[in-house]
């Protein structure tokens, strides 16, 4: 039986984004276009597929680490600011990401019944949460054509 751990996660996330898109299972809110990713972002996202794909970044994050809050997410997800570049005065410090985008995922896969919250622990995945992740790792993993796969099958 193949998991989410027996293929590329940038593959797994690909394909994840495009059955949650199929599903209508995320959509991405209005303010979400203008909104940056994180305090160390200068620009929105510009990929048009920007919600689906960390929707599915983050079922798969939770998947494998739950159960996991907004604040390990926003962790996670964040960027490295740097220090004064222009004579780099200071050491580079870690910065979050944005807690409403990943607040707002969760409460869409949530509603989509993949990840349910967990009283004082965090949230965790469903099962039809790991049997979409297990079910579209295992299309994955047909798709990829790699010769030292084959030798598994």
């Amino acid at each position: 039986m193949t998991t989410l751990y027996d293929v590329p996660a940038e593959d797994l996330i690909e394909a994840v984004a495009e059955e949650l898109a199929e599903e209508d299972a995320v959509d991405e809110p209005d303010w979400a276009q203008f909104t940056k990713t994180g305090v160390g972002r200068e620009l929105p996202p510009e990929q048009e597929d920007f919600w689906q794909r960390r929707a599915a970044s983050i079922l798969r994050k939770v998947a494998i680490d739950g159960p996991v809050g907004v604040g390990s997410l926003e962790s996670a997800y964040g960027d490295s600011k740097k220090g004064s570049t222009r004579y780099r005065t200071r050491p580079p410090q870690k910065t979050g990401a944005s807690g409403k985008i990943i607040r707002t995922v969760l409460q869409q896969l949530e509603e989509a019944n993949l990840i349910h919250t967990a009283q004082g622990e965090g949230r965790k995945v469903t099962g039809d949460g790991r049997a979409l992740l297990d079910d579209t790792a295992e299309a994955v993993l047909e798709d990829l054509d790699r010769p030292e796969l084959e030798r598994y099958a």
